[in-house]
């Protein structure tokens, strides 16, 4: 086991007190026996994990209550620099009392702050943050001992930013509600790569899948091409000239979704229905609009009134005052 000898310099000024008392008095490292289990009428579980970017490693034991899944007792060893130590001792400490369930929830940044002196002061330095997701990890793999099952079930997104625990997903997500455009805003909204900054771009102290700046980068380039096609949308719709432009499969399709997003849902409330039958053009160049109605609509005294003028007022607000509608 490993545990720091005190240093000086401004070094520790980086670290909590409380992370400088955990690394050199840990209250639950040690081990839980298969004897203690048994008198405990627990069931022991045992895992390990270890980061191979540091060489750190991990071994946690659960004492749980099968009845009710509460882990009764928690124990550590940890083989590694003093940020490890610490960093398990928390993990170890907060899975104490709670269910298997309710620990596999504990993630890195719970760890981080709970060895925080004051909520607004990082524990550890940014490149210490790893440690706190190794014991992340091993909850996970303690869990999926326990549950019989692989650790990734637990995890079912990507995780671009371990330090913070921030999803692929989350992060396209980001930057597409608030047209992100640089890393550092990414970090202000997700905290992604605000700690070790391994995840931002390559050259970092470990190999990433994914960066934020090749995130960034292909995010906006999805949104102009999002806007692109809105704009290319709105320009076939904007005015009676356009729409009158597309060809009869064009103007089929544009009144097709029109008719699904505004129309339809109303209709199959009631049970009813329709569908298009055709489209033409006459030679004062209306455009008339075919339908059949379907379901309950089929015998709706409305269907020739109120239910087709609704209709024809939504297609003609939507794609063009030309467009008549034609009950058959």
């Amino acid at each position: 086991m490993a545990k720091n000898n005190l240093i000086s310099g401004s070094i520790w000024d980086e670290y909590s007190q409380n992370v400088q008392n955990r690394m050199n008095n840990p209250k639950f490292m040690g081990e839980i026996t298969e004897e203690e289990a048994k008198k405990a009428n627990g069931k022991l579980i045992v895992a390990d994990f270890g980061a191979e970017s540091c060489g750190d490693a991990v071994r946690l034991y659960w004492l749980v209550d099968e009845k009710t899944d509460k882990i009764l007792d928690a124990k550590f060893k940890s083989f590694g620099c003093g940020t490890a130590i610490a960093s398990s001792d928390t993990m170890a400490e907060l899975c104490i009392g709670k269910t298997v369930d309710e620990a596999v929830k504990i993630t890195n940044i719970d760890v981080e702050k709970a060895m925080r002196d004051n909520p607004d002061t990082p524990a550890v330095p940014p490149q210490k943050m790893h440690c706190s997701v190794m014991a992340y990890d091993v909850i996970k793999a303690a869990a999926a001992s326990y549950k019989g099952v692989d650790p990734d079930h637990f995890e079912d997104e990507i995780i671009v930013c371990e330090c913070a625990r921030v999803s692929l997903g989350t992060i396209k997500e980001v930057i597409k509600l608030n047209d992100l455009k640089t890393v550092e805003d990414i970090t202000k909204y997700t905290k992604a790569g605000a700690f070790c900054k391994s995840c931002v771009k390559p050259g970092g102290h470990e190999n990433r899948e994914h960066y934020l700046v090749d995130i960034l980068r292909d995010t906006r380039a999805e949104m102009e091409q999002e806007k692109l096609k809105k704009q290319a949308d709105a320009k076939s719709f904007d005015d009676d000239l356009a729409f009158d432009e597309l060809s009869v499969v064009g103007q089929l399709k544009a009144v097709e979704s029109v008719i699904d997003e505004k129309i339809r849902p109303m209709l199959m409330m009631d049970g009813g229905n329709l569908e298009i039958l055709d489209i033409k053009k006459d030679d004062q160049s209306n455009i008339d609009i075919y339908i059949r109605y379907l379901g309950a609509c089929s015998s709706c005294s409305s269907g020739s009134s109120g239910t087709l003028y609704a209709i024809e007022n939504v297609l003609q607000e939507s794609l063009s005052q030309k467009i008549r509608v034609m009950p058959i």
